[in-house]
């Protein structure tokens, strides 16, 4: 973790599943990803139909998308979780699909769990939306 960014829980705030409620960035740069989607490197949309295959694809990408700016998932700042569902079960699946990835240290600032009606592809079933600290 970078020495500039600071998680916090207060302890008159809800304990929480691994996120925390405020992360405070000292200075330094910023970096905002676009919403990462569960597309290849075409631009096809993967695993229509299946949560986890579109989490691992989106994880993917976003793993990408920090590595081309210098950045690891613990500088991630905020994060943003879409789910195309309303229901908790699959709401919580996907996010222990997010945070037992690669990508899971990024959910440990504060972040926010989604259910939205509708994505910007045809079967799209999630997208994460994050922010970085870019390290020195």
């Amino acid at each position: 973790m970078t020495e500039k960014i600071t998680r916090i829980n207060p302890e008159q705030l809800h304990e929480t599943p691994g996120y925390h409620h405020i992360t405070v960035v000292e200075a330094g740069r910023t970096a905002y990803l676009a919403g990462q989607c569960p597309l290849d490197q075409n631009g096809d949309l993967v695993g229509s139909g299946s949560l986890e295959t579109q989490v691992d694809q989106v994880v993917a990408n976003a793993l990408a998308a920090l590595a081309a700016v210098s950045a690891q998932p613990d500088h991630v700042v905020r994060s943003v979780i879409y789910v195309r569902s309303d229901e908790r079960d699959i709401l919580g699946a996907a996010w222990r699909r997010f945070t037992d990835s690669a990508l899971g240290p990024a959910f440990t600032s504060a972040s926010t769990l989604l259910g939205v009606a509708q994505l910007g592809f045809s079967g799209q079933l999630v997208e994460v939306d994050l922010t970085v600290s870019l390290p020195d």
